[in-house]
């Protein structure tokens, strides 16, 4: 399967939207303005960060 950059939003877009939905569903505790207001900006900002690195590995890795 080629990756390009729709699949890859999609896929996660997916993925931070089903920790989101689990969080607000289960019986943890956490506030619904918890979850979205603090995990949620957490979770993007570390999937973001982690898959600029993975692309850069990505990268390296199909030149060297």
């Amino acid at each position: 399967m080629e990756l390009d950059t729709t699949k890859t939003a999609a896929a996660f877009l997916a993925i931070v939207g089903v920790g989101v939905a689990v969080l607000l569903t289960m019986p943890v505790g956490m506030t619904t303005d918890t979850v979205l207001m603090m995990v949620a900006p957490s979770m993007i900002a570390y999937g973001l960060l982690t898959l600029a690195i993975g692309v850069k590995h990505g990268e390296y890795r199909a030149t060297h």
